[in-house]
C-alpha cells in the first residue's frame, strides 16, 4: 500500500484505505549403410528381467520419500509491476471488483532512497517460488518479470482461480508514515460473492502465515493497522474475486528506516521468503 507517491509516478498510487499497497492488476544424422533389424522374439521368448538388480532399483525408487508439497498448487502474486508507472492509461483503467470500481493496478511505493516495492515483491516472490518448488509444489506467478505492466487486479485473481490453487498469496510492502512499522496480513470478508466460500480457509491461511512470518523474520506486528497483524477487507479485487484461499501480506513499511533497511538486504529477503514458505507448507500440510 502506499500513502505517498512513487518518485517516478504520480498516477495509480495506492492509499492505505483504498488498495493494498497499491492494488493489483494490468498487468515464457543417421549412419550410412544398411542395418539389420533385430529379430522379433518368438512366442516362446520371455523378456529378461533384471533379477535382483531390478528388484533393488524398484525398492529404492518406492522407498524415496515424497516431497512434502507434492500435488499442491500455489499461486504467488508479486504486487504491482516495474513498468506500471510508464503506462497510466493502462493501470488507471477502472475495473469492477464487485464492491466498487477501482484502478486496474497501481505503481506501488518505494523506500525513501528509491528501492521500489515492485522490485521487492518480485525478488521475494521469485525466492519463494524456488523454495516451494523444491518441496514439490506446482507454483504459478501472476507476472513473469519486473519490467512489464499489470496484470489488472481482476486478472490476478483469475490466475489463481484457473489454477485451482490450494493457496494463493499476494506479496506487498506498505508506504505508511515513516514512524509506523511492522507487517500485517490482509484477509477477505464475505461480500455475497465468489470469495465467500473460502473466507474461513483464507483466515486459517492468514493466521498460519502470520505466525511463521513473525517467528522467522522477527519483524514486529504492524503498529498502525490491524489487530495482532490481522486485517480484514472487502475492497481488494484480488481477494473479492478469488475462489481459492487467498491472502495479502504487507511485509512491512518501506517508508520506515528500519523496515526499509531489512528489505534492501538480499539475505533478509531470503529470510522473508523462507518464512513465507514455512507458513504455506504448514497450512497446506
Amino acid at each position: 500500500m502506499i500513502r505517498r507517491p512513487h518518485a517516478a509516478a504520480v498516477l495509480g498510487l495506492c492509499g492505505l484505505g483504498a488498495v493494498a499497497c497499491g492494488g493489483t492488476a494490468v498487468s515464457g544424422a543417421a549412419a550410412s549403410g544398411p542395418s539389420t533389424p533385430p529379430s522379433a522374439p518368438t512366442s516362446r521368448e520371455v523378456p529378461a528381467s533384471g533379477g535382483a538388480a531390478d528388484s533393488a532399483r524398484t525398492a529404492s525408487t518406492s522407498s524415496a520419500p515424497a516431497k512434502p508439497l507434492a500435488g499442491k498448487v500455489v499461486v504467488i502474486d508479486p504486487g504491482h509491476n516495474g513498468g506500471n508507472y510508464r503506462h497510466p492509461e493502462i493501470i488507471n483503467r477502472q475495473v469492477d471488483i464487485l464492491t466498487e470500481k477501482k484502478a486496474c493496478d497501481t505503481t506501488g511505493t518505494s523506500t525513501n532512497d528509491g528501492y521500489a516495492e515492485a522490485a521487492f515483491t518480485w525478488d521475494v516472490s521469485s525466492r519463494l517460488a524456488k523454495l516451494l518448488r523444491a518441496q514439490g509444489a506446482t507454483v504459478k506467478l501472476t507476472r513473469t518479470g519486473n519490467t512489464g505492466v499489470g496484470p489488472c487486479i481482476t486478472q490476478r485473481a483469475a490466475i489463481g482461480n484457473r489454477a485451482k490453487a490450494d493457496a494463493a498469496i499476494s506479496i506487498h510492502a506498505d508506504g505508511a508514515p515513516s514512524a509506523d512499522h511492522g507487517f500485517h496480513v490482509i484477509m477477505p470478508k464475505k461480500i455475497h460473492g465468489p470469495v465467500d466460500p473460502v473466507v474461513a480457509a483464507s483466515r486459517r491461511l492468514g493466521i498460519t502465515v502470520r505466525d511463521a512470518f513473525h517467528a522467522g523474520t522477527g519483524i514486529a506486528y504492524s503498529t498502525y493497522i490491524g489487530t495482532t497483524a490481522l486485517n480484514y477487507r472487502s475492497d481488494l479485487g484480488g481477494l473479492n474475486l478469488s475462489t481459492v484461499p487467498k491472502i495479502f501480506i504487507e511485509c512491512g513499511n518501506m517508508r520506515n528506516a528500519g523496515d526499509a533497511a531489512r528489505f534492501k538486504d538480499p539475505r533478509f529477503r531470503q529470510r522473508i521468503a523462507a518464512s513465507l514458505a514455512k507458513g504455506l507448507q504448514s497450512y497446506l500440510r
